[in-house]
């Protein structure tokens, strides 16, 4: 029996209900719902679209997120899902300016509409603690940059900030590329630029992937 597509929540019990919907072992929707700006200036931050949000946020939950976590232990969530309405209002009328137009952020933090090409994407903004303590400290945000390339199947990184905070995107047809606002700024890989030979000596220190083991489900 083929299942009705679901509707934007109408009252609270059902957005209640749409944030309990799980995308991976240690998220639900719920998690990424949250928003700075829509709280601040009360404004709701629900999907248009729920079932393309739902699928576009468990490949990136399952894909990205969850090897983090069992890599690393837990992550900080800062921003993730914006409503269409919301990211707009975000680009046009809060200040300082945090959202870019609702087109360049199709398939990234809009995860409810493909992009122009039709493709499903879902971003998330990640701090990792574990690396953080050390970017502050004056660890190079590439030693990170270049385990998250030769580890996750990402479409693009975007890093912030001394303790590398980063933009962190799954997208169908990825071009996994990094990019960075901190120095040195810019492209550091993509499909026009290689790789940096001998960067996996930059992370030799890191936990080994996916170490961290949680108790099995009974039945699963």
């Amino acid at each position: 029996m083929e299942r009705r597509a679901l509707k934007p929540p109408g009252s609270f019990l059902s957005l209640e209900k749409l944030g309990r919907v799980r995308l991976s072992r240690h998220f639900e929707l719920r998690n990424f719902l949250y928003s700075d700006i829509a709280n601040f200036y009360g404004r709701p931050n629900i999907p248009d679209d729920p079932d393309l949000a739902i699928a576009a946020g468990r490949r990136l939950a399952e894909e990205l997120l969850e090897p983090l976590i069992e890599t690393f232990g837990p992550i900080d969530v800062r921003s993730a899902y914006r409503s269409p309405a919301l990211n707009h209002f975000g680009a046009t009328e809060v200040r300082p300016q945090k959202c870019s137009a609702n087109e360049r952020n199709y398939a990234g933090h809009i995860w409810d509409r493909r992009d122009a090409e039709g493709r499903m994407g879902a971003c998330v903004s990640v701090g990792i603690p574990w690396f953080g303590r050390q970017g502050e400290a004056g660890r190079d945000w590439r030693d990170l940059a270049w385990w998250l390339y030769d580890h996750l199947d990402f479409h693009e990184v975007y890093v912030f900030g001394k303790s590398a905070v980063f933009n962190l995107t799954w997208r169908e047809a990825p071009q996994k590329r990094i990019l960075s606002y901190q120095s040195p700024k810019g492209l550091l890989v993509g499909p026009d630029r290689d790789a940096e030979p001998g960067r996996h000596a930059r992370y030799a220190d890191f936990p080994a992937f996916r170490g961290i083991r949680y108790p099995a489900i009974p039945g699963m």
